[in-house]
């Protein structure tokens, strides 16, 4: 059947085409189902979407991405007929009934949702399953592979590579900026490729482009590495396992991370860049994303089980995740918190504590060191470790001399000072990136939140407790009333309740 192209003046992330309700009824399709498009030598699959008054009879309404991929314009002629949905959307069904995949319906079902094959409502299927129903360690291990092998991977000729990957959940988490530059001016190479925030106030890349760029190519990120020893990019402008953004996209949404699809995700990566030695940081505590150590040492042998199914020799750093690491919440403000510890090694314990273990763990791993903490720490006061992390910093087109005195701030502040006399009993980690998100972090990069108390600190009433940075007086105004109807800090006298609350007279 052909149709008359009405060009819809906006690009879609999916491809869609819609028709009008009669001429999906005369070619049998509903919402959701699939047409081909033909112009030419050229075809494309969209999902149909039914309009009623804006799409006449004869016609079909297509983006302008499709336009400009098929070549048409406005007015032109297009073909198009129904088309059958792909053999992965009864694997998905299978799975949604609890039954145990195959090796081939895995890796059928990763190629559809690269080549965008599948819609949300299917790829949300699959996503729900896992997380009924969750994987064994083979479909596991299956989806891992089937992830690595739909993307590019990089190649190193020499050299050892290492690499450490947090599963997140905890604020202020800069350590990347430290262990890389540390661990590479070992002589190892530890090629980082980071994530943007989705649900938190500023991811790895997004500190690091502070500083840099970190668009860089599977190309570029080899390329660098070999020359420097390491590099500190964003993992979603490459082709790295690409199935797992688009289903990271779906996940966000509905606030969920399945069991299988966490292991799957953060080892496709590891496995895509070749590295031989890998360390994942485990949080715990009250705000992480796992609760206690019993779970952190469950998910941990999870980790470890399948790097060496995968031939990658992990090892898990299970870690305290109960408040934020460091005093620096936003982009700027971590970025500038990781160049003052590089600089003068002097910043707050946690965030120097954590860099150090887990360097000295991936140094004691690649048999640098038989003691990698204290190798670590030589690398970091000596020096070695800024000078690598500038050389890094010239290397993604960034200031060569970087320093952090130079890292340019909100210049909208506002303090948060203490009530009464007492002591800090909480930082409530998800407040805490609600404030600096509503500052405007990570999209403003000067937003962000630095907190001057902790846990158990002693304070005396009018101290200051944080202080909010912002770029913008409005978004300034937003997060100091989320900050107080919402504390993110919480002081506590040595008299927690009175009961009972009534008043005697």
């Amino acid at each position: 059947m052909k149709f008359r192209v009405k060009l819809i003046p906006v690009r879609m992330e999916r491809a869609s085409a819609i028709l009008s309700q009669e001429d999906a009824q005369e070619l049998g399709l509903l919402v959701g189902d699939r047409i081909k498009l033909i112009f030419g030598r050229k075809s494309i699959v969209a999902d149909v979407q039914i309009a009623t008054g804006m799409i006449e009879r004869g016609e079909i309404g297509i983006s302008k991405n499709i336009t400009e991929y098929l070549e048409i314009e406005e007015g032109g002629e297009v073909e198009a007929y129904p088309v059958a949905k792909p053999p992965s959307v009864e694997y998905i069904r299978k799975k949604m009934d609890g039954h145990k995949l195959k090796k081939e319906e895995i890796y059928s079902i990763v190629s559809d949702i690269v080549n965008d094959a599948l819609n949300e409502i299917e790829l949300s299927a699959f996503v729900l399953s896992n997380y009924f129903h969750g994987m064994d360690m083979d479909e596991i291990e299956w989806l891992t592979r089937a992830m690595i092998e739909t993307g590019e991977t990089v190649t190193f000729e020499k050299g050892t590579i290492v690499d450490k990957h947090s599963i997140g959940g905890v604020p202020g988490n800069k350590i990347s900026l430290l262990i890389v530059p540390i661990v590479a001016a070992t002589g190892l190479y530890i090629p980082k490729t980071a994530s943007r925030a989705i649900t938190s106030a500023s991811g790895t890349a997004d500190t690091m482009e502070v500083l840099a760029n970190v668009c860089l190519s599977v190309d570029e990120i080899k390329e660098i590495t070999e020359r420097v020893g390491g590099v500190i990019a964003w993992g979603g402008a490459t082709n790295i396992a690409p199935a797992d953004d688009k289903i990271i996209r779906v996940e966000y949404p509905l606030s969920i991370d399945p069991h299988s699809q966490l292991l799957a995700s953060v080892m496709a990566k590891k496995g895509a860049i070749g590295a031989q030695f890998v360390v994942i940081d485990i949080p715990v505590g009250r705000g992480a994303k796992v609760p206690d150590i019993d779970k952190g040492r469950e998910l941990a042998n999870d980790f470890v089980t399948l790097g060496r199914r995968l031939g990658l020799n992990v090892t898990c750093a299970i870690t305290y995740g109960s408040q934020p690491i460091g005093k620096a919440v936003g982009p700027a403000l971590e970025a500038k918190e990781a160049l003052e510890a590089l600089e003068k090694g002097k910043a707050p314990r946690s965030l120097i504590e954590k860099a150090l273990g887990i360097a000295g763990t991936l140094l004691e791993m690649a048999g640098v060191a038989t003691d990698g903490v204290e190798y670590a720490k030589r690398v970091l006061e000596s020096g070695k470790a800024l000078e690598k992390f500038r050389e890094i910093v010239e290397a993604q087109g960034g200031e060569p001399n970087v320093s952090s005195e130079n890292v340019p701030i909100g210049d909208k502040t506002y303090d948060v000072v203490s009530p009464i006399d007492g002591a800090v009993s909480r930082v409530d980690n998800k407040r805490v990136v609600k404030v600096a998100r509503a500052a405007g972090a990570p999209k403003d990069k000067g937003a962000g939140i630095v907190l001057h108390k902790k846990g158990g600190q002693h304070v005396k009433k009018g101290d200051k407790l944080f202080t909010i940075y912002a770029e913008k007086e409005w978004k300034l105004e937003q997060a100091i009333e989320l900050a107080m109807r919402e504390p993110p800090v919480k002081v506590s006298g040595m008299i927690l309740e009175k009961y009972p609350s009534y008043r005697y007279y």
